[in-house]
């Protein structure tokens, strides 16, 4: 037990001899561990980073022994999988919620609510970030992903009124994604009313230059 509790080494030199598939639990208590163990493994990528992260520090944080946790998830990749899975639906969801009135805003507007959405994803979920990059997920599983993404904004821009030029739509959803880095990074200042007005500038700049476009189409 003694080379489990040395943190990441001794995760991966175990990881070898443990199943490849986390466990799904079918009973509803089974089910409430799972999710108890989710949340204490991003509240601790978020604070350690994925790669200086341990399943003994999450099963610490989850009030839980490392036995359970292996039981579940058997390797911090297979944990990481999971938890960034459950993510992406979750942010997918509140995106998807925003079709139904696409066809009714402008780019700006709609993208403004883009923006929106995505900021309070990440503000609630500050280990989306340090999951999508970590270094030992497969690179064109990264892309893919990341081009789901892109798509799913660009689908939801090229619905607006007036429409935006062809491949505008794609390209705006590049930006919106890499302003999100930027959130990431001005979520680290500690001070709450710094975050939020550099937040704010960002979500102005965006809408301000999505109305100048809107307007050159008009014209």
């Amino acid at each position: 037990m003694a080379s489990r509790a040395t943190g990441g080494t001794a995760d991966a030199q175990q990881g070898a001899k443990r199943p490849s598939q986390a466990r799904t639990p079918q009973l509803e208590r089974g089910r409430a561990r799972v999710a108890s163990l989710l949340a204490a493994g991003a509240r601790v990528f978020a604070e350690k980073g994925y790669d200086a992260a341990t399943m003994t520090q999450i099963a610490a944080e989850a009030g839980a022994s490392i036995g359970s946790l292996y039981q579940f998830f058997p390797t911090k990749v297979l944990l990481a999988e999971a938890l960034h899975g459950e993510q992406r639906v979750r942010l997918a969801g509140m995106l998807d919620k925003l079709g139904g009135d696409a066809r009714k805003l402008s780019a700006a507007d709609l993208a403004d609510r883009v923006f929106a959405v995505m900021a309070e994803f990440l503000m609630l979920h500050p280990a989306y970030t340090t999951l999508v990059e970590r270094r030992d997920v497969d690179p064109q599983r990264k892309r893919e992903s990341r081009a789901q993404m892109e798509n799913r904004i660009a689908d939801l821009l090229a619905q607006t009124t007036p429409p935006l030029p062809r491949g505008r739509p794609q390209v705006i959803a590049v930006v919106i994604i890499e302003l999100m880095k930027a959130i990431v990074t001005i979520s680290t200042y500690e001070e709450d009313a710094m975050r939020a007005a550099a937040i704010n500038e960002l979500r102005v700049m965006l809408k301000t230059y999505l109305r100048a476009v809107c307007n050159a189409i008009r014209v």
